[in-house]
This record gives structure tokens, sequence and C-alpha cells, in this order.
């Protein structure tokens, strides 16, 4: 479960336009949220509060052997207004949900003045100044990349104090232009090498692709790490870049020719127009790719690494089934890491990883799951039928919407749903949207996380929603050891205002 620092912080990078689609970092993040979820140990209790618009605090107290805890502040200079902070109104799905979404390029509409938070407002909530449609009937175009919102740049600051450990940590982010953002993040402990650590991170997203560089004094590291993206709107983004560079120039124009498939496109006045024949051909790319790689060296110990990834994901404006596949390569250590993850349906994510070294032949295998359910628990395991929502006079379909009809095997086999007609008319007696959102707030009452491993380890993890308080239930299984199966057995529970 993620910590409510942990959501304040993505609503500041939302705030400001900032996305971590363009880092090479966050490459595996869907499948590793899928498999590697954390679980908890013993108990552990969380308060919070987003008390203004700038500054939140968390307390967290919790009991594993020994009683330990800690204290966290935080302190934004962008405003934080659009950021639902009670733990009763929090939508699940934002907090818990693990499946990760690319956002598209060039579409962002929030002003600086009423910052869209990147997948932090609830379905049915509009921003600022916009209210002609609900924010999650457009997602393309309330995410904002980083060159297209505030020119003021923002600034965050974070502490924790963990106790009794005496542990300090602190993280400061600046904005100094729309594309370029430095972090600050520093540890403090006895048990440090020279009581503690420091790492900077400079990162420069320029839509299409995006550059970091990092030095940390843990070794003298030093570090640069890319990402490049290309196809789907990667292309178009770059299209709309020539277009508006072409707009400042008098008289400018462009004519280029694709030599391979007489593709022909011409860019005059700011405007693009492309030949009906290769609008077929782009009509096929669904997803986008992504290309990066990482270097680093240690300057203490002369030392060295490299990865390089791949990464295809579909965007949210693909009609099929969204899924996002990567592999990444260490050729020093003859590691190859290839991950699958699916969002089969709306509330059912499946995701895969297979490891292997080719200089050992040593080789790993985990899958993991998300499934989400509108019951509690005891329902959701004994099968019980879904309880109607109020004021509907319906059961309340797992999805949110009537049952669909079974898809074609066309359709099947080129990954994509049939064209339905009758679509719009099922769709027709939702609109009243006063009541709606009420529904959708409460659509999912909570989730069940599971993965598995070649060595048998299950790990499962429940999360959900009593009243004010936000749980996470969970338990790691060993079946190798059936004499003591249950390696441990923990739960959290959250509660912010």
């Amino acid at each position: 479960m993620r910590e409510f620092m942990h959501y304040v912080t993505n609503a500041f990078y939302g705030a400001t336009g900032w996305s971590d689609d363009n880092t090479y970092k966050e490459l595996n993040a869907t499948a590793r949220e899928l498999i590697d979820f954390p679980l908890p140990a013993g108990l552990r209790i969380a308060l919070s509060s987003l008390s203004t618009p700038h500054f939140a605090t968390s307390y967290q107290l919790g009991s594993v052997g020994v009683v330990d805890g800690s204290i966290s502040y935080l302190y934004s200079s962008v405003p934080l207004a659009n950021v639902t902070s009670p733990s009763d109104r929090i939508p699940l799905s934002t907090l818990l949900r693990s499946y990760r979404q690319l956002h598209g390029f060039g579409h962002g509409t929030a002003p600086a003045s009423a910052p869209a938070v990147l997948g932090l407002l609830p379905a049915h909530t509009s921003v600022k100044g916009d209210t002609s449609k609900p924010a999650a009937a457009d997602a393309d175009k309330i995410t904002t990349p980083a060159h297209c919102l505030s020119k003021d740049g923002g600034s965050l600051l974070y502490g924790r104090l963990y106790l009794p450990q005496s542990l300090l940590e602190g993280l400061v982010v600046k904005r100094l232009t729309p594309a370029l953002q430095v972090q600050l993040s520093a540890v403090s402990a006895q048990s440090l090498r020279n009581g503690g650590t420091l790492l900077g991170l400079v990162q420069y997203d320029q839509g299409n692709y995006g550059v970091e560089g990092l030095a940390s004094t843990d070794g003298g590291l030093l570090g640069v790490r890319g990402l490049y993206n290309f196809g789907g709107d990667a292309a178009s983004a770059s299209t709309n870049t020539i277009a508006s560079t072409l707009s400042h120039h008098p008289g400018g124009s462009l004519l280029a020719t694709s030599s391979g498939g007489g593709e022909s496109s011409s860019v005059s006045n700011g405007t693009t127009s492309t030949s009906q024949s290769s609008g077929g051909e782009k009509e096929r790319i669904y997803g986008r790719f992504s290309a990066g790689a990482e270097l680093y060296y240690g300057t203490l110990n002369k030392s060295g690494g490299i990865s390089l990834g791949a990464r295809f994901a579909t965007l949210p404006s693909y009609r099929g089934t969204p899924l996002t596949a990567t592999l990444t390569i260490n050729p020093l250590m003859g590691n190859i890491n290839a991950t699958y993850a699916v969002l089969a349906k709306d509330y059912c994510s499946l995701a895969t990883r297979m490891e292997f070294n080719v200089y050992s032949y040593e080789s790993d295998w985990a899958v993991g799951m998300e499934l989400w359910s509108n019951r509690r628990p005891a329902g959701f395991l004994l099968g019980a039928v879904a309880e109607e929502q109020p004021g509907t006079g319906t059961a309340a379909a797992p999805a949110g919407r009537p049952r669909a009809k079974e898809r074609s095997f066309q359709a099947k086999l080129e990954w994509r749903r049939d064209d339905d007609d009758a679509e719009p008319q099922t769709a027709a007696p939702r609109a009243p949207e006063a009541g709606a959102g009420q529904q959708k707030k409460e659509k999912y009452l909570g989730v069940l996380k599971a993965r598995l491993d070649q060595n048998l380890r299950i790990g499962l993890l429940w999360e959900g929603r009593i009243k004010s308080l936000i749980f996470s239930l969970g338990s790691g299984i060993d079946l190798h050891r059936l004499d003591e199966p249950f390696r441990n057995l923990g739960l959290e529970v959250q509660y912010s205002s």
C-alpha cells in the first residue's frame, strides 16, 4: 500500500506537470508493482493530514518485536488544493492500483492556476475551468507533459525521522525550468559509512525523450541514463514540434517524402497534412515504443556497469486490451530480464517475469495478479453475488458497466474489441452524472494481490477500506516448509484527513 506521503509527492509531480513515463528507472514499474508488492510485517498504524494545500504531516507507529515509528513533514510551494486527502474519499484505484497506463504527449489543457493531478482526482471530478465533461472522459487531455504546464516551477521539501533508530532522511525537489528538475536526497544514520549518504539527480524531460544524470557520495557513484520514445503518439509529437518551429519562420514550409512506402507529408504555416496512403499504417500503431540505457561508474571502487532496456506499452486511446512488455539486458553481468503485464479487465491485472543469466544458466520466474472486487472480503472469498448498488436497482458488474458480449475469434487474435454499435445505447441510462459520481467513488471495495515464484513462495495481500480506514492485510507462505508455511503476517491501517 502506498503511503500517504508518497501519494502527496505524486500529487506535487502531477500539479507541476511532471511524469515518470520518460525515466529509465520506471521502465519496469508496472510489472514490479504487480509482482514485488511489499507485504506488511506486524502491526502498523499511520495518521496523516494535508492540513493546508502546502503542508502535510504523517505519523507512524508499528510493532515488529519492538515498538518503532516515524514522523514526516512535507512542504510544497505549489498548492495541492485539488488533491483528495480524507481517507474515506480517496479513490482506492488511485492509491492501490498497480498497473500503470502511459500518458499521451501534448494533450495538456489544465492551466497553471488549476493544475491537473495525474490520476489523483476521482473519476467524477472535473478540473477547474473545464466543467464540460468529467475528468475520466478523456484521460489524454488531462495528462500534461512537463513542458506544457507552469513555467514558474515549484519546490518540495520532505523530511522523515525514524525512531528509535534516530535515522533521518530528506528530499528536496526543485523545478528549474518546464523541462528541467533537480532532486537532492540524503540519509543520515550511524550505521552508514561516513554517517550518511547524499544523492543528487538532474532530470531533463523533453516529451519524446528524457535524460537523467546522478551523483552519489556512496562510492563516488556517477551515472547517466536516458529513454527515447518512438512510434505511436511519439511520432505525432515530433511532427507537432517541427510544425511549431516552422510556424515561427515566415513562409517556412517542409516537404518530406519516405522512400520506403511512398509516405509524404507537408507542413506549411504550422499545419500538417498526411497522405491517405499512410493513414492506414499509422492506425496500426496502438502503442509507444521506448528504448533506453543506463551507464554508471564508481570513482572510489573503480567499477562500472551498463544496462539496456526496451518497452512497448499501449496508450489510453487504444481500444483493445492494455498491455506492457519490457526487456532489459545487463551485458557485463549477463542478466536478461523480460516482463509482460496485461490489464485483462478493468478489475483484473496479470504480470509475469522471466530472468536468465547467460553465464551461470540460472533462471528465475515469477507471476503476479491483481483482482479488484466490489464485495467485502468474506463475500469475495465465498463467491457471493454482488449486492445491489443503492439507487440503481441492479447488481453492480465488476467493471461498472453492462456485461459485454463475447469477443469474436478474429478480435482476440488482433488484441482488440469488436465494434459494437449498440454500446452507446447501453451507456445512455447512465446520463444523470450527479448520482454516478457517488457510485464510481465506491466502485470497488478492495483488491486482492497475489504472487508466486519458482521457489513456491506465495505472497497474498488484501487491501481495502472500512469506513474511514484504509487497511492492508497480507501474509507470506512458503510451500517448501509445510510444517511452518506462514512466514509472516501483518496489518497496516491508514487514516488521513
